[in-house]
């Protein structure tokens, strides 16, 4: 099986349109709405890229080591370079940043160290979890009216809440594994 199949090229696209999503989420201060609705849309499509490059490698056998590696890092990489613009932009709380990135790091490096015993795939709180930060993010992104940042900020706690239950759901199973 070849290393570079469309599965394992969507994931390296995903690390190469995080710069430009920066890009346009640092333009102009971050104030302009329509570099803001770029960022939303390049964070967006990295989203999308995300949820097909898994089904393609299921459905046509084209799992391999290489994406089983770039995959969750790319997730990872996404979500970190959203979050962290947004803190620094003073849009996103940096406890909610440090929050869900010590998890994800720390589930990613627990996922790591225990792949020689086989891996633990992702549950369904993990995938909605997964969901939940994404479109949270992308509403901190979007330049939304003032009327819907309650709503937002409802919407990214439940991605925390689930966020944090996920991540110590998984770190209970590994330890049941032991």
């Amino acid at each position: 099986m070849t290393v570079i199949n469309l599965p394992n090229f969507l994931t390296i696209l995903r690390f190469l349109a995080l710069p430009f999503c920066a890009y346009a989420l640092f333009k102009n201060g971050g104030d302009q709405t329509s570099w803001r609705i770029l960022a939303w849309v390049g964070f967006f499509l990295v989203g999308l890229t995300d949820f097909f490059d898994g089904r393609l490698a299921r459905s046509r056998h084209q799992v391999t080591s290489l994406g089983t590696l770039l995959d969750p890092i790319a997730d990872k990489a996404a979500i970190g370079t959203a979050l962290i613009g947004l803190s620094m932009l003073h849009r996103m709380p940096w406890w909610v940043t440090a929050v869900i990135l010590v998890r994800e790091i720390g589930v990613t490096v627990l996922r790591f160290a225990v792949l020689k015993d086989g891996v633990i795939p992702a549950s369904k709180g993990g995938k909605l979890k997964t969901m939940l930060q994404g479109f949270g993010v992308g509403f901190f992104i979007l330049p939304l009216p003032h009327w819907l940042f309650i709503p937002r900020d409802l919407f990214m706690a439940a991605a925390v809440i689930l966020t944090i239950t996920t991540g110590f759901d998984y770190f209970s199973k590994v330890l049941k594994k032991k």
